[in-house]
């Protein structure tokens, strides 16, 4: 799906465009070949660079090539997975040619779409290097809200976990974890292309861009740095209730051993003097069931009495 926008200058609103023109950014979700081959003929944009980002496995890099910049980062996604709410990242193609501003992703972003519902300042689409950064510095703020996101949640699955041991809870930590590994390695990606964007000629026309180049990476920074935190708070959360499930069942497989010893005592006697023999102690007694339950029920209670001494019951 293509979609092209340009900033009006008289009313500086955001208007939808049915072609390209100079000044316009031109969005492209989940694009078709015969899309990609359109845009590449009216923008003059290498084919190589408009499906750069149609791979997931695409690392963050920068490339320049006959005056096009492309520009691929890793953004944060929260997709619906058996019902709960994960996190992953996929890659953003950003491209500043001569005229235009070209962003290319397999799934429609919310970090665009704030952009196309007018929820940026001072957005404009002719400021293609400014839009570029604007762009960045959004990407960062969405990852520290994710990962503030993440630690909520890994906060109340505990709770959970805390009452009842269950292998959803579990799982659903699990799948966190998963996102942090996610998170961490395409922070860490940006980060070495944000250096790069640094030595850009490109950016170093206006000092507010490099003030806001700046932050962003002091951001993304911030997020790499919350990543490890939450990182390593849910992998000890993780040990943690680990052992505790493995110390329960321990408890409970002693128990059950325990009481075993205790139930086996009578099952011999009773066997013994179950036995269709002469001469078995009190057969002709008339009190005899009583005396053999008696001693039966005094030996079990001693036995509970040693294991208990041994901290064994």
């Amino acid at each position: 799906m293509i979609s092209i926008y340009k900033t009006i200058d008289q009313s500086r609103t955001l208007e939808a465009l049915d072609t390209i023109q100079h000044g316009c950014w031109i969005n492209i979700v989940a694009p078709s070949e015969e899309e990609l081959q359109i845009v590449s003929s009216e923008s003059e944009v290498p084919m190589e660079f408009l499906k750069s980002a149609l791979d997931e496995e695409e690392t963050s890099r920068i490339d320049i090539e006959d005056n096009n910049l492309l520009v691929i980062v890793d953004i944060p996604f929260t997709e619906m997975e058996d019902n709960s709410l994960t996190y992953d990242s996929y890659p953003l193609a950003i491209i500043h040619t001569e005229s235009t501003i070209i962003t290319i992703c397999l799934k429609n972003s919310k970090i665009l779409t704030d952009f196309i519902n007018n929820k940026i300042k001072s957005f404009y689409t002719f400021k293609r290097s400014r839009f570029i950064l604007q762009i960045l510095y959004r990407i960062s703020v969405y990852y520290l809200l994710y990962l503030r996101q993440i630690d909520k949640k890994s906060v109340l699955i505990e709770q959970k976990l805390h009452k009842s041991m269950r292998n959803k809870e579990f799982i659903q930590l699990l799948s966190l974890e998963k996102s942090l590994v996610y998170f961490s390695t395409s922070l860490k990606a940006n980060e070495i292309t944000l250096e790069k964007m640094l030595k850009l000629e490109l950016l170093k026309k206006y000092p507010e861009d490099q003030d806001i180049l700046e932050d962003v990476i002091i951001e993304n920074k911030q997020a790499i740095e919350m990543t490890n935190i939450y990182s390593n708070i849910l992998n000890g959360t993780m040990d943690a209730f680990g052992s505790l499930i493995s110390n329960n069942l321990n408890i409970v497989m002693k128990l059950l051993a325990s009481i075993t010893i205790v139930m086996a005592i009578p099952n011999i006697i009773f066997g013994s003097f179950g036995m269709n023999l002469m001469g078995i102690p009190l057969y002709k007694n008339p009190h005899g069931f009583w005396y053999i339950y008696g001693v039966t029920a005094l030996i079990c209670i001693a036995c509970v009495i040693f294991l208990k001494k041994k901290d064994l019951f």
